[in-house]
């Protein structure tokens, strides 16, 4: 907005990313959602409130987990947007986001400006079909449920199904990072390493060795 750096400077490009090394653009794609505008901000209102949703919602406690369903869904919006010459991928990630919210609340009642009643699970189809009356290309919208709907199905649907079992095993090095590891109750510190013994100690040892 400052005219600081461009659009340009910012889009997926597979061939600037390949051959001139601007891996940033990896990146920088799912982070600019056009001019200020009601596009712009009615993006940020979603992705901040699903997001914030999920994290305290069914990630409450996993946040390796949840970082992980970002990599996973970054990653595959980027493989699509290789063949679908796509610029732009932040609003497809914010309608996953929206998805599998919704998948995971599917008896929740919605409304959508005062104007419509449905379940949380036809929200992405909602916002699609708003997306097209605003003009906007709804390639985006449906890449995001795609991707929403492939993590939803790996990650809730198959595992229960079956001989199905859980195929998206968040890397142990994400968990070490962001999972604060679990206190073990059977751990007995020594008596040096107690906080409540410690001035007791100390008084103990100014009484045997007086200045």
């Amino acid at each position: 907005q400052l005219e600081l750096i461009t659009p340009f400077q910012l889009y997926f490009n597979p061939d600037l990313i390949f051959r001139k090394f601007q891996i940033w653009r990896l990146i920088t794609n799912f982070l600019f959602f056009g001019p200020l505008g009601f596009s712009f901000f009615f993006n940020m209102i979603f992705l901040y409130r699903y997001c914030r949703m999920l994290e305290e919602g069914s990630f409450r406690g996993r946040t390796a987990d949840f970082v992980f369903m970002f990599l996973f869904g970054g990653f595959l919006m980027t493989l699509f947007g290789l063949f679908a010459s796509l610029f732009f991928l932040g609003q497809a990630f914010t309608i996953m986001l929206v998805y599998v919210w919704s998948r995971r609340n599917p008896y929740i009642r919605m409304n959508f400006f005062g104007l419509l009643n449905f379940q949380a699970p036809f929200l992405p189809w909602v916002l699609m079909g708003f997306s097209l009356l605003l003009g906007n290309s709804i390639i985006i919208d449906l890449l995001g449920i795609a991707v929403g709907h492939i993590y939803y199905f790996l990650e809730d649907v198959f595992p229960n199904q079956p001989g199905g079992k859980k195929l998206l095993l968040t890397p142990s090095f994400l968990k070490m990072v962001f999972d604060t590891p679990e206190e073990d109750p059977n751990y007995n510190p020594l008596p040096e390493d107690r906080p409540e013994n410690q001035p007791r100690d100390q008084d103990q040892n100014q009484q045997h060795h007086p200045e």
